[in-house]
């Protein structure tokens, strides 16, 4: 019996900034990372996510960014680790309010864009997250690219970590993502992506954009759900992976 998590970013809107379909997308998750005003999000939008994840049964995630509203966290910074770690600490915290007041258990931290690309193969970047999570609460999961350093630096920090894997993003041979800048990183056919997803959950295997066979562990798929076309894909598959016979559990049920 297969089991894996399906999560999104969600409450990433920003004052009068509407981003995202949180709303039409809750419905089909069963893990959330919520933005924790760094990259995006806001302290009412935080509010709102929680509440609505936990009336969704939706389990809770804290989506800690660079601080770079302007560039939405995908642009490289450079900072030290003690920032890093600082940074993390302080996003977690902001978050960690809003599961309190609304009686949430804080499942799981993923970091967002930049920072998480760059932990992914940075292990001084990868420790300092993965301590800066450690020092908040050691119960909380990691969750990185399947593969990289953060999920290393996440076990070194004695944490449970959770290997990702993205639907609708292209491969390279070394299991890392395709920038976005390159032509094919983002996947826009649904049916292909659907049926990548399903391999990389039941064989464990996916095909680099160069033809390689590339093996990966796949605890949790990120979905994006920032418009219309996307949710329909969200809904699909989902039904397609429960139809092959793959169960659809938060995190903390998988790892």
């Amino acid at each position: 019996m297969y089991k894996v998590d399906l999560n999104s970013d969600l409450g990433e809107s920003f004052g009068d900034y509407v981003i995202g379909m949180d709303e039409a997308v809750i419905a089909h998750v069963s893990s959330a990372n919520v933005a924790c005003g760094y990259h995006a999000g806001d302290p009412l939008v935080m509010d709102k996510t929680v509440a609505a994840c936990k009336a969704a049964g939706v389990a809770v995630g804290a989506h800690p960014g660079f601080p770079d509203l302007m560039g939405f966290g995908r642009r490289n910074m450079v900072c030290a680790p003690k920032q890093a770690k600082a940074y993390i600490q302080y996003q977690m915290g902001a978050l960690l309010a809003f599961t309190a007041a609304h009686g949430v258990k804080l499942q799981h931290v993923k970091p967002h864009g930049a920072l998480y690309n760059m932990a992914a193969k940075d292990m001084d970047l990868a420790m300092a997250i993965a301590e800066g999570v450690a020092s908040v609460d050691k119960d909380v999961i990691l969750l990185g690219l399947a593969g990289s350093k953060m999920l290393e630096a996440g076990r070194q920090a004695g944490l449970r970590v959770a290997s990702e894997v993205f639907a609708d993003r292209a491969y390279q041979a070394d299991g890392s993502l395709v920038p976005r800048s390159q032509p094919g990183a983002v996947i826009h056919d649904k049916d292909e992506a659907i049926a990548r997803t399903i391999r990389m959950v039941t064989e464990g295997k996916v095909t680099a954009i160069t033809g390689e066979e590339v093996s990966i562990d796949a605890h949790s798929i990120c979905v994006h759900g920032d418009n219309p076309s996307a949710v329909e894909f969200v809904k699909n598959i989902r039904a397609k992976l429960e139809a092959e016979g793959v169960t659809i559990a938060p995190i903390a049920d998988i790892v």
